[in-house]
């Protein structure tokens, strides 16, 4: 008969969903949860002014007019609450109210950036992003990664965050296009621009329209900054309800809430993994 022993441990990949690639907030105010909205900062242009008494020209709409600035009103952002949970199912006969508990617990806390990045991808990548790929078809890693930051470049201003499938991660190593940055331990380009490497994206796979990746290729993206509000993690029933005394089982839920917000483009690209 064999012996039962502790579960094999396991830790969270480093460079997921909410590592130091993004801004990661604990929030108490249910409100948030509920979906927040923001003026979009940093994604107008800032334009050259030429002075028209130093020129022939006047940058006036036609002749005789006087020479105008030009301003921008700024959009509204928004973003919706993600919910994920994790469930623990098993007969009370030597499993406590408690050990469920903390084996939905640890399946949470390794679990749930896989979820958070898979749901993200369904519910907003693929939803927003303008997809660069060209009628010649997937381009490789490096192509794929110059064409997304000259899109986020020509419309932010300012850092943006790469979102890379697990799948394809080794394939940004060995063109060096990622180094890590010792202060931080995140992975940045050579622009400056911070890569997510995701097992959600890895596993989902989804296109512009939520298309699935054709076989042998897989979809990057790009953002701009990304701020993760995160709620309470929520244990779902108390001690008493969680037994059905029909059949004797305990079922315990966590559930966690979460609004992933970014801002201004959102850019997408098929890419080849196939050597």
């Amino acid at each position: 008969m064999r012996k039962a022993v502790t579960p094999i441990p396991g830790v969270p990949l480093p460079h997921g969903i909410l590592n130091a690639c993004t801004t990661v907030q604990d929030v108490q105010d249910v409100h948030e949860l509920m979906g927040v909205e923001w003026l979009a900062l940093g994604c107008s242009p800032v334009r050259q002014w030429v002075d028209p008494c130093l020129t022939d020209e006047s940058p006036g709409e036609s002749p005789g007019e006087p020479a105008r600035k030009e301003f921008d009103r700024p959009s509204i952002e928004a973003a919706e609450p993600i919910t994920l949970y994790a469930g623990a199912e098993c007969s009370t006969m030597g499993w406590s109210y408690e050990e469920a508990v903390e084996h939905a617990r640890a399946t949470m806390e390794l679990g749930e950036q896989h979820g958070l990045e898979a749901a993200f991808m369904a519910s907003h990548l693929s939803m927003a992003a303008e997809d660069l790929t060209p009628p010649e078809g997937p381009v490789s890693v490096a192509q794929g990664v110059a064409a997304l930051e000259g899109c986020l470049a020509e419309s932010y201003g300012g850092r943006g965050v790469l979102h890379v499938p697990a799948g394809a991660a080794a394939l940004l190593g060995c063109c060096n296009v990622l180094s890590e940055d010792p202060a931080t331990g995140s992975l940045r380009t050579l622009a400056g621009n911070c890569a997510v490497i995701g097992a959600g994206y890895s596993a989902l796979n989804y296109g512009p329209g939520g298309l699935p990746a054709e076989p042998g290729t897989t979809w990057l993206y790009i953002t701009g900054p990304v701020v993760v509000r995160r709620g309470p993690l929520e244990t779902i029933p108390d001690r008493s309800a969680s037994v059905n005394i029909r059949t004797n089982d305990r079922r315990v839920l966590l559930e966690r809430t979460y609004v992933v917000g970014t801002t201004c483009a959102v850019c997408a690209i098929n890419v080849t993994v196939c050597p």
